[in-house]
C-alpha cells in the first residue's frame, strides 16, 4: 500500500512539475538519444526541438550515433521518440507542453539509405495520426534526405533540414521548415572572446536570407558555452544547438538581446 501511494505521489509531482516547464523556443537537443532519458530529460528543460539518429535495420529504426551492433527494441524511434510524443500531443490536444502554441520539432537524422529509411519511417508514421498537419509538431529529416521523395510525396507531410545552397530554390516552408549549416562552415570563431565583426557579419547575413523565406536557422558544430549562445542568439540563429541541457535553459530564461 505504502508503495502504491509513493508511486502515485512520484507521478503526481513528476506532472506538477511538467506543468510549471517554460518551453524555449530557441532550445535544440543534439544527439538528444544520449542523454540518460532521451527526450524526457529535454522536456524537462523545456525544449521545442530535439535530433534522433536513426538507422533502418531489419526492417526496424534504430537510434544511435553509430550502426548500433546490438538490436536493442527499447532503442527504436518509436520507443523513444514516436509512442510518448503521441501521447504527449494526445494528452495536450495536439501540443507537445499544453500551454505552448509555437512548434515542437523533432530532427530525424537519417543515417541509412535515404529512401528505403523514408518510406519505413511514412508506413511508421500512418500509426500516429496526431502527427499530420498538427500546426504544433514538426518532423523534418536531416542527414541522408530523401529530398525529391519528400518534395513530390504529398502525403507523407514530412520537411527537410535544408541547407544555404537550397535557399532561393522557391522550397515552400512546409517542405522545408529549417536551414542548417556546420557553424565553420560559416564562421571561423571559436567561441573565446569578442566574435570578429567581420565574422558576426556573415552570420547575420545567413539568418537573414533563411528568415527571408520564412524558415528557421540552425547551426550544428557551433561553440557549446555562454559567450557562443550568445552571439547566437544576437545575430538571429533560431535554434540553438547544444549538449548541456540544463545550461542552456538557465542562459535562454535570463537572456536579453543586444541592442545594435
Amino acid at each position: 500500500m505504502k508503495k502504491q501511494a509513493l508511486y502515485l505521489f512520484c507521478c503526481l509531482f513528476s506532472q506538477v512539475l511538467f506543468a510549471q516547464i517554460k518551453p524555449l523556443p530557441n532550445a535544440h537537443a543534439h544527439n538528444d538519444y544520449e542523454h540518460t532519458r532521451p527526450l524526457f530529460d529535454a522536456l524537462e528543460q523545456g525544449f521545442t526541438s530535439v535530433e534522433a539518429d536513426v538507422y533502418l535495420v531489419n526492417g526496424e529504426l534504430y537510434v544511435s550515433h553509430n550502426p548500433p551492433k546490438e538490436l536493442d527494441t527499447k532503442r527504436t524511434l518509436k520507443e523513444l521518440y514516436l509512442n510518448p510524443l503521441q501521447k504527449l500531443v494526445k494528452k495536450n490536444n495536439g501540443k507537445v507542453y499544453a500551454a505552448y502554441t509555437g512548434i515542437f520539432y523533432l530532427m530525424i537524422d537519417f543515417k541509412t539509405s535515404a529512401n528505403e529509411t523514408y518510406e519505413l519511417l511514412k508506413e511508421q508514421l500512418t500509426k500516429y495520426p496526431e502527427f499530420q498537419n498538427n500546426p504544433h509538431f514538426v518532423i523534418f529529416i536531416s542527414g541522408n534526405r530523401p529530398i525529391e521523395k519528400i518534395r513530390t510525396d504529398k502525403s507523407a507531410k514530412l520537411g527537410l533540414d535544408g541547407r544555404p545552397a537550397d535557399l532561393g530554390l522557391n522550397i515552400p516552408v512546409s517542405q522545408m521548415p529549417v536551414v542548417s549549416d556546420s557553424f565553420t562552415n560559416v564562421c571561423k570563431w571559436d567561441g573565446n572572446g569578442d566574435i570578429p565583426e567581420t565574422e558576426r557579419q556573415k552570420l547575420i547575413l545567413l539568418a537573414q536570407k533563411v528568415h527571408a523565406e520564412g524558415k528557421k536557422l540552425r547551426l550544428w558544430a557551433s561553440p557549446d558555452d555562454a559567450n557562443a549562445w550568445k552571439v547566437l542568439m544576437d545575430v538571429g540563429v533560431d535554434m540553438v544547438n547544444t549538449d548541456k541541457l540544463a545550461d542552456l535553459r538557465k542562459f535562454l530564461e535570463k537572456y536579453q538581446p543586444a541592442h545594435n
